[in-house]
């Protein structure tokens, strides 16, 4: 028999229903002396039928069983990783999938040089929408051979294990296999690699297709997924002190502020976005479990943030996890403090109180977002919806209070107004804010969606409507941010232009920010025949007689 090139592993648990797709593309490869291990983790639905059929159809395929279930990635990936018989080893997860050119690609790199693993890009998919990005793009812009992580620390933030296609002799020489029992093994064991090869090669090309499902079912979604159980918390600090445990043992000590860094703009990013979303019992675990780890970092990672998302780490460690809630919303989007206080001195603090401690001081110093002197259409405000009451068909009343921490609006009534684009042209609701304190103002504004411009096909899809401001001929749009847990509303509009009737809902953003989202959906015989007609067809010319066609069968 033949030795294969590379053995590809693909472990399984309880997912006969995608298995089939990841190992169609493995036998798709352009390289096709390939071993295919499938690594089941003592599945109890069909999939070990399923496997055993895929491996009687192609003798390339071999099926492992573990004997019982081990609740992880990483003991299905080692028991392959005995038994594999090619000196080059890639892993693939059951729900994603591997380009056709990834073998071929990364084989080639290692051919080109002696390396003890090669690694590309992972192309991300969204289930949910089709959307697809470029994980981590900026770390794999060309093709390049690194020789040891320290010239390159940015990379620990592309802790994929399925990135890449590892020498057997490599990890064989360093023992290195997956930690099992513990969870985000893929972080520990990319840390590791990375630390431990003396050269990899990186190439630009995509080599794995990562399948996200943000609103997985619970029992399905993927440990990422799972941030609302406070054992996931704990599961990530965990592994963290392991990899800080390593970087002593194995002489890496000297990249621990880099390593910090990533946790802290990564992994507890995730969490500070969602931490509007958890009540006061989470919060309080939340915040026993990350603030000893916190109080181990160092220093220059927290100077390396954003000033925003290092007001909601002091805040989380001082306690003030309801001010660590408010502080959290819009991270990343420009969204304002509702009240900063200045000292004797003029230096200005997030909130409405001085710090009292050196170090509170220096992190919640909010000086340098330039809240009073910014261009305007770049200033920070804070736009929040404080009621929201639905109207006849397809409206609502919107009350919207706007926090200008930094007094950039003029005394006095301000022009303001909502915008959405459902389709191809704008909506603009004006409406007027009025001054109730200096710093803050108040509107209300009706809304009625009916009256939104829409293509004849109709639209399909979400959009979060921001309110605009005007000053001096320069123009601010900013998030609305809408109630947390009002219910969502949804109305039928037959549209008076003759435009595809549609569902439209309401409801709050539901994750990041927590926008007011408005969700549009086609319905009708037109909107299953017309609009797909629609979408298939490219040409300008072509798709404006559809579009006649459309008027002709209304």
């Amino acid at each position: 028999m033949t030795t294969p090139d590379v053995t590809v592993t693909v472990i399984v648990y309880n997912d006969a229903a995608r298995l089939p797709r990841a190992v169609a593309s493995l036998r798709a490869q352009t390289h096709a002396n390939i071993e295919i291990v499938i690594s089941d983790d003592h599945s109890t639905d069909e999939t070990p039928s399923v496997a055993r059929e895929l491996a009687a159809q192609d003798h390339r395929i071999r099926y492992l069983r573990l004997p019982e279930n081990s609740g992880g990635c990483s003991a299905p990936r080692n028991r392959a990783i005995e038994i594999a018989r090619a000196p080059y080893l890639m892993f693939l997860d059951s729900d994603d999938e591997l380009p056709p050119r990834a073998v071929e690609l990364l084989l080639a790199a290692h051919r080109e040089r002696e390396v003890d693993f090669t690694m590309g890009a992972v192309r991300r998919v969204r289930v949910d929408s089709g959307r697809r990005s470029t994980w981590m793009p900026h770390l794999l812009t060309e093709h390049r051979t690194v020789e040891g992580i320290e010239s390159d620390p940015r990379l620990l933030f592309e802790h994929l294990s399925t990135s890449k296609m590892y020498a057997r002799a490599f990890l064989d020489r360093h023992r290195l296999r997956f930690p099992e029992g513990i969870h985000y093994e893929d972080q520990l064991f990319s840390a590791q690699a990375y630390c431990l090869a003396k050269a990899f090669t990186i190439i630009p090309d995509p080599v794995y297709v990562w399948y996200i499902e943000p609103f997985a079912a619970a029992a399905s979604a993927s440990i990422s997924n799972q941030r609302h159980k406070i054992s996931n918390v704990g599961d990530r600090v965990h592994v963290q002190r392991l990899i800080d445990d390593f970087l002593v043992e194995s002489g890496h000590a000297a990249l621990r502020e880099d390593k910090d860094y990533k946790f802290l703009k990564h992994d507890f990013r995730m969490y500070a976005g969602d931490l509007p979303y958890r009540d006061s019992e989470w919060l309080e675990s939340f915040a026993e479990i990350m603030n000893p780890y916190l109080d181990t970092l160092a220093e220059g990672a927290f100077a390396r943030l954003p000033r925003p998302e290092r007001v909601v780490l002091q805040l989380l460690r001082d306690g003030r996890l309801s001010d660590a809630q408010q502080a959290a919303r819009g991270l990343g989007n420009g969204v304002a403090p509702r009240h900063v206080t200045a000292d004797d001195s003029g230096t200005t603090y997030w909130g409405d109180t001085v710090p009292s401690s050196d170090r509170a001081r220096h992190e919640l110093d909010v000086s340098d977002l330039e809240l009073d002197t910014r261009p305007f259409p770049s200033a920070h405000f804070r736009h929040e919806i404080t009621e929201l009451v639905p109207g006849p068909g397809a409206s609502l009343t919107l009350a919207i209070r706007t926090y200008d921490p930094g007094l950039r609006l003029p005394v006095g009534p301000q022009r303001a107004s909502l915008v959405v684009a459902p389709g191809r042209r704008r909506m603009t609701v004006p409406f007027r804010l009025d001054p109730i304190r200096p710093g803050v103002f108040e509107g209300r504004v009706r809304l009625d969606l009916s009256t939104a411009p829409l293509p004849v096909q109709g639209f399909a899809g979400v959009r979060h409507p921001l309110l605009r401001l005007e000053q001096q001929g320069l123009a601010h749009s900013g998030l609305l941010l809408a109630p947390l847990d009002f219910p969502a509303v949804t109305a039928r509009i037959d549209y008076r232009s003759g435009a595809t009737p549609h569902n439209v809902t309401v409801e709050p953003e539901g994750r990041n920010p927590g926008r007011l989202q408005i969700r549009w959906h086609p319905v009708g015989v037109t909107a299953r025949v017309i609009r797909p007609m629609v979408q298939k067809v490219a040409r300008p010319k072509v798709r404006n007689a559809v579009r006649l066609a459309a008027s002709v069968l209304r």
